[in-house]
């Protein structure tokens, strides 16, 4: 009867290869909050889109029905950056998460999207100082906004300031608007929207 063994030779070759396999294998633990935050914000336009999409707003009775088409919109100042999404069902150029329930809740967390938490303060969280508007999707005035309409189509136009009154085909988007996320020290973070699909798309620089 033959006995069967190892040299440690044999040893030695099989902990280096189970060495380089757990190696190999092991996931990456560096945090890059730029990248998180870019995916994050990316995620919640795509997620906009998405209610537009199943919570038509259309009303023939109502000129101004255009203005509750779910949007995100972002807020840029010295101290804070952060966005919302919400429905101004109200028309009163506010998200009123209490009186009328117009703010989306984040299907993952579901945390309040109204710019009070956590998740949507890109400072706090990510360490994001600015976001910056392409100059073709800024809209009728400063602001930072993005909504979409129930076939998923983008829009510029700005309810909470100088909000649109008539013909909001006007403002449909007719070319790629990039938002640039600007790290305090980790380089900046284009998103892409396109045109007519709404498709988001992230690229780092």
């Amino acid at each position: 009867m033959k006995r069967f063994a190892f040299t440690l030779l044999e040893l030695v070759f099989v902990i280096i290869v189970i060495g380089i396999l757990a190696v190999l294998a092991m996931p990456n633990f560096n945090r890059n909050s730029l990248i998180e935050a870019s995916e994050q914000v990316a995620g919640h336009i795509r997620y906009t889109q998405h209610l537009a999409m199943t919570d038509d707003k259309f009303d023939p009775t109502d000129q101004l029905w255009f203005r509750e088409n779910w949007q995100i919109e972002f807020t840029s100042t010295a101290t804070n950056v952060w966005y919302k999404i919400y429905c101004d069902t109200d028309h009163n150029g506010n998200s009123d998460s209490v009186t009328h329930k117009e703010v989306a809740t984040d299907p993952l967390t579901a945390d309040s999207l109204d710019g009070n938490s956590d998740i949507t303060d890109l400072k706090k969280k990510y360490a994001i100082k600015s976001v910056i508007f392409s100059a073709n999707c800024k809209g009728n005035g400063t602001g930072k906004e993005l909504a979409f309409d129930a076939l998923g189509r983008p829009y510029f136009y700005i309810t909470s300031a100088n909000p649109p009154v008539t013909n909001m085909n006007q403002y449909l988007l007719t070319s790629d608007c990039n938002i640039t996320l600007v790290h305090e020290n980790e380089g900046n973070a284009t998103i892409m929207v396109r045109p007519q699909t709404g498709y988001v798309s992230v690229s780092y620089n």
